[in-house]
C-alpha cells in the first residue's frame, strides 16, 4: 500500500511511496499530528541522484521491523532537498552544529515546533566503523524523549538559539565601501592553496570549483598570469576523464580519489551549467580549442540527455543503475576490444587508461594519459571510436533520471548556453536559451510568483532569492545575445521582487521572501556551496542593471551586500567564489555598448560581432532597432543613428565617447 509520497510530485519523494515507513511530505498535516500525539517528528532530507539515499532507504526505510518503530514513535517527514533549499538550510547549519559535518542523507530528529535536537546524516542497520546503528538511534531518541522530554526542548531551544544568533543581520552602518585590493590578494591565496600535482583545491573527495575559476579567468583577463595558469591547470585536470564523461560528454558530481579518477557518478544540473561556462571563458581567455570542445560536449549532453521536450533541463542523472554504482559508464577491456577494430583499439589504449585489470574494482573509467597536442594528432582515430562506444553504451540500463526542472539550475544552464550561443556562433545553443527561458516564465511565472519546480505539468513550491536571482540574470544573459526588450523587462521585474521581499532594513538578503511558510529561522545563506548562494547571485543582478540603468539604488544594494562579507572573501576564497566574480565586476569599470541598428542588416551584425570577437567580463550590451521599443533599457534611451547608417555607442558609467558606425572604430574603442 503506497504511503502520503504517492500524491506528491517529485522523482525523490516518489521513490520512497511504497516504503512501510508511514511517510509525510513537508506541510501542516505532518507538523499538527506531531503537535497532537506529542510525538518527535524524524526529518530525512536527500535527493534523487543520492547514492547513499538508496543505500539507507533499501537497509533501513524499507525494512518492516524498523518501519513498523518509526510508525509508532515518529511522525516521519520526508523532504528532497532541491524542492525545499530553505529547509535543507536550516537543518543542515543544524545537523553540523551537533556534529561538525554534513551531507545526505540528512537525519534530524524534531520537537513537534520544528526545533531540531539530534541529528546526523547516514546511519548503518547495524553498528559499524564505530557508528551506532539506525535502529539503536532511533531507541535512544525514543528513551529520551519519553524519560527526559525537558532535557529534548533545552536542547532543541539552545541549538534553535544559536541557530538564530548565527543568521542575525547586521546592523544598518556608514555607507559601504569595497577594498579594491581583495581582488588580487583572493587570487593569490586560490593560487598558493592549489594542488599543483593533481589539481583542484583540497583533498578527495575532490569537488570542482567553477564559481572560483571563473573569478581566476577574470584575473588572468586581467593580466594575471599566475590566475591564468591555475586556472588552466584546473580545467584540464578535471576534464581528463574519469570525472569527466569522455564517451558522453559532461561531468559527474565530484572525484572520490585526488586524481579525479573515479568519480561519483551522478550527474548534475548545476555543475555542468558551472563547468560549461568555465570552459567556454577558458576558451575565450586562452584561445585553445580544448576548452571550447569540453564546453561543447558539455552543452550537448544537456541537449541530448537532460532536456524536456519542451525546453526544461532535468534537475539530475543517478549514480546507480541496476543496483550498482557507476555500472553504466565503465568498461571491462573485452568488452571495448570486441566493438573497436584493431586500430582504434591500440589508439585507444595508447590514449586513455584502459587495461584488462581494470583501474576500477576490476573495471575501466577511462582517463586521458597522454598531452593535449598528441590527442589532437590521434582525433580521427579516437572520435569515431569512441562514438562507436557511445553507440554501444545506449544500449545499458540507463540510471534514473530526476526530470523535475528547478528554476535556479535551469537559468544557469540557461544562461550557459546564451553566453556560448553568442560567442561560438552557436543558434542552436541560442534556441535552447529562449526556448528555456520562454518555458520558465510561461510555466513557472504564475499570477505574479515565481515558483521553484515543475514536474509533469505542475508547478510548486514558492520561488527562493537564488530562483528570483538566477533567472533575472539569465533573462540578461539571453537578452546580451538576443536583444529583445521582452527579456530586459522580466529581469526587471524579477529585481524589484527581491527589493520588494528578499532585502532586510540593513540591505541584508534573506533566502526566502517576506511572506513565505514560516519556519523557526528566516534563512539567509552567506557562503557559495556547490551551487551560487542567492545572495552572491542578487548582488550581480543588482550591478547588471546598475550599469544597464544607471540607477544608483540598485548600486547602493550591491554594495550593501558585499561590502559586510568583503574581508572573508581572502581567507577563505573557495567558499565565496561567486561573491568574488560579483566584487570584481563591482570595482570593474564596466563599459555599456548601446547598438542601433535593424538586426538583419550585415552592419548591425557586424558591429554586434565586434563585441562578442573575446572574452569582455566587464561588459553589458543593449541592441535595438530604430525607433527603440517601449520597455528597453536606458542605456538605449536619446541614441539615434549617425549617417542614417547602424552605430555603435560605448561607454563608461554612461559617459560616451562619439558614436561609430565601423567594426574598426568599435574595436578601437572598446580596447581603448
Amino acid at each position: 500500500m503506497p504511503n502520503r509520497l504517492a500524491n506528491e510530485n517529485s522523482p525523490y519523494l516518489l521513490q520512497h511511496k511504497d516504503n512501510p515507513v508511514d511517510w509525510y511530505p513537508w506541510g501542516p498535516e505532518a507538523l499538527h499530528r506531531a503537535k497532537e500525539e506529542n510525538k518527535p517528528i524524524f526529518l530525512s532530507i536527500g535527493y534523487a541522484a543520492c547514492h547513499w539515499c538508496h543505500v539507507m532507504e533499501h537497509e533501513s526505510f524499507e525494512n518492516e521491523a524498523t518501519a513498523a518503530y518509526m510508525n509508532e514513535h515518529f511522525i516521519n517527514i520526508k523532504v528532497d532537498r532541491e524542492e525545499r533549499p530553505d529547509l535543507d538550510r536550516i537543518y543542515m547549519d543544524a545537523v553540523v552544529a551537533m556534529t561538525q559535518q554534513g551531507g545526505w542523507p540528512m537525519s534530524v530528529f524534531l520537537t513537534p515546533e520544528g526545533k531540531p535536537f539530534y541529528g546526523g546524516t547516514y546511519f548503518p542497520p547495524v553498528p559499524s566503523h564505530g557508528m551506532p546503528s539506525f535502529t539503536q538511534i532511533l531507541q535512544s531518541v525514543q528513551q529520551v524523549w519519553e524519560e527526559t522530554p525537558e532535557k529534548v526542548y533545552e536542547s532543541g531551544q539552545s541549538l534553535t538559539d544559536h541557530l538564530l544568533e548565527r543568521g542575525t543581520p547586521p546592523a544598518p552602518g556608514e555607507a559601504p565601501q569595497l577594498d579594491p585590493a581583495i581582488p588580487e590578494q583572493a587570487a593569490l591565496k586560490l593560487a598558493q592553496s592549489y594542488d599543483r600535482q593533481h589539481g583542484g583545491w583540497g583533498a578527495a573527495p575532490k569537488f570542482p570549483q567553477p564559481m572560483a575559476i571563473r573569478y581566476l579567468l577574470r584575473r588572468a583577463y586581467r593580466g594575471d598570469g599566475m590566475a591564468r595558469q591555475t586556472a588552466a591547470h584546473a580545467l584540464q585536470a578535471m576534464a581528463k576523464g574519469g570525472m569527466y564523461d569522455l564517451i558522453g560528454g559532461g561531468f559527474a558530481r565530484y572525484s572520490v580519489d585526488n586524481q579525479w579518477l573515479v568519480p561519483h557518478f551522478e550527474k548534475m544540473l548545476y555543475d555542468n551549467a558551472q563547468l560549461a561556462r568555465a570552459y567556454l571563458h577558458a576558451y575565450l581567455v586562452t584561445g585553445e580549442d580544448y576548452y571550447r570542445q569540453v564546453c561543447e560536449e558539455t552543452l550537448d549532453f544537456v541537449l541530448a540527455e537532460m532536456t524536456h521536450p519542451r525546453g526544461g533541463f532535468y534537475s539530475s542523472i543517478d549514480a546507480d543503475s541496476e543496483g550498482e554504482e557507476g555500472k553504466f559508464y565503465v568498461w571491462a577491456y573485452d568488452e571495448v576490444a570486441e566493438i573497436l577494430d584493431e586500430e582504434e583499439l591500440a589508439a585507444f589504449t595508447q590514449a586513455y587508461t584502459l587495461t584488462p585489470g581494470g583501474n576500477f574494482e576490476g573495471q575501466n573509467v577511462f582517463q586521458r594519459k597522454i598531452g593535449l597536442e598528441a590527442l589532437a594528432e590521434m582525433e580521427d582515430v579516437l572520435a569515431p571510436a569512441r562514438q562507436k562506444l557511445y553507440q554501444e553504451r545506449a544500449k545499458r540500463v540507463r540510471p534514473a533520471t530526476d526530470d523535475k526542472v528547478l528554476t535556479a539550475w535551469n537559468a544557469w544552464m540557461a544562461t550557459a548556453f546564451a553566453e556560448a550561443a553568442r560567442y561560438l556562433d552557436r543558434p542552436d545553443y541560442l534556441q535552447a536559451a529562449q526556448n528555456n527561458l520562454g518555458f520558465l516564465l510561461k510555466e513557472l511565472w504564475v499570477e505574479g510568483n515565481l515558483l521553484r519546480s515543475w514536474r509533469a505539468g505542475k508547478a510548486l513550491h514558492r520561488g527562493y532569492l537564488e530562483d528570483y536571482a538566477s533567472l533575472a540574470l539569465a533573462l540578461l544573459a539571453l537578452y546580451q545575445s538576443d536583444p529583445n526588450p521582452e527579456w530586459y523587462r522580466h529581469a526587471v521585474t524579477l529585481v524589484e521582487e527581491i527589493f520588494t521581499h528578499f532585502r532586510g532594513e540593513a540591505g541584508n538578503l534573506y533566502d526566502t521572501a517576506n511572506d513565505h511558510e514560516t519556519l523557526i529561522l528566516r534563512p539567509q545563506e552567506t557562503q557559495d556551496n556547490a551551487t551560487p548562494s542567492g545572495a552572491s547571485l542578487a548582488a550581480e543582478a543588482f550591478l547588471q542593471l546598475a550599469a544597464y540603468t544607471g540607477e544608483s539604488r540598485y548600486t547602493q544594494a550591491a554594495l550593501q551586500a558585499i561590502a559586510p562579507i568583503q574581508e572573508v572573501l581572502t581567507a577563505y576564497p573557495t567558499a565565496f567564489g561567486n561573491w568574488l566574480n560579483a566584487l570584481d565586476f563591482a570595482l570593474a569599470e564596466v563599459q555599456e555598448v548601446a547598438i542601433l541598428g535593424d538586426p538583419a542588416d550585415r552592419q548591425t551584425q557586424g558591429l554586434l560581432a565586434a563585441v562578442w570577437a573575446q572574452y569582455r567580463p566587464d561588459l553589458v550590451l543593449a541592441a535595438s532597432p530604430v525607433p527603440v521599443p517601449e520597455g528597453s533599457p536606458p542605456l538605449l534611451a536619446d541614441r539615434v543613428l549617425v549617417n542614417d547608417q547602424p552605430t555603435a555607442y560605448v561607454c563608461r558609467n554612461f559617459a560616451c565617447r562619439l558614436p561609430v558606425n565601423t567594426v574598426e572604430k568599435l574595436r578601437e574603442q572598446l580596447a581603448g
